[in-house]
């Protein structure tokens, strides 16, 4: 991997108003080819999402047949929860309007385990289509983690895979992309806002490789970081 380039925003609102606006760029060009966007979860990007969500026009025919959705990762709760990342992301999605094939969330009614496999198949399949996956966002925790990869042994258990079945710190399960699915993603790029992640984004800026999100995307090209400076403890 190349270094992790960083962009850095002076208040909230401007972090926003770029991952809106980068989004917005994503999905209109589907207008022209197949693409796919990767969408995370957390707190972070809903204002985006949102805001997006409330100026975007209807797609037409053509970015709706090319237009793929899916997700780093999902807990794994029932789809209407208030933690679900699906649920949260809903706003926009239900402005896309996109077909229900081509939004691959995480199918929670599912045996855990079988659930991961799933994930994995549909994300195969859209990658044997050579579906390009022209945006990948990702959040960071204040542990370092990435998706819901969040120790080195969800690392080791990742490799061949494309989704794995994992045990969260907050007790629940989740599915998460792997390092392996990420590699196909040309330049993913983190999304940090807030505070109480110095830590992890000091550890990400000097590419450290003993923080698990470093190393998720070890096999990309390319990654960037865009972090809100008060997330990195600036005034």
């Amino acid at each position: 991997m190349q270094k992790i380039h960083i962009r850095r925003f002076a208040t909230r609102a401007e972090l926003d108003s770029a991952l809106a606006a980068r989004l917005e760029q994503a999905i209109l060009a589907a207008a022209q080819s197949p693409a796919a966007i990767m969408l995370s979860g957390g707190h972070t990007p809903l204002p985006a999402y949102r805001q997006l969500a409330a100026r975007l026009r209807p797609l037409d025919a053509r970015q709706r047949a090319h237009l793929h959705v899916l997700f780093s990762d999902d807990r794994y709760v029932p789809r209407d929860s208030e933690a679900s990342n699906y649920h949260a992301s809903r706003p926009l999605l239900d402005a896309l309007a996109l077909p229900e094939a081509q939004v691959l969330r995480v199918r929670t009614e599912l045996p855990l385990e079988q659930a991961a496999l799933d994930y994995q198949t549909r994300l195969r399949a859209l990658l044997d289509q050579s579906v390009p996956v022209t945006l990948g966002m990702l959040g960071v925790g204040a542990d370092g983690h990435t998706a819901s990869l969040f120790r080195p042994d969800d690392l080791a258990r990742a490799r061949g895979r494309l989704a794995i079945a994992v045990s969260r710190p907050d007790g629940l399960s989740g599915i998460s992309v792997t390092p392996e699915f990420l590699a196909h993603v040309p330049e993913p790029f983190f999304v940090v806002a807030g505070t109480g992640k110095e830590a992890a984004l000091a550890g990400l800026e000097r590419e450290d490789p003993g923080v698990v999100a470093v190393q998720a995307v070890q096999g990309c090209a390319r990654a960037e970081l865009w972090v809100e400076r008060a997330a990195e403890g600036g005034t």
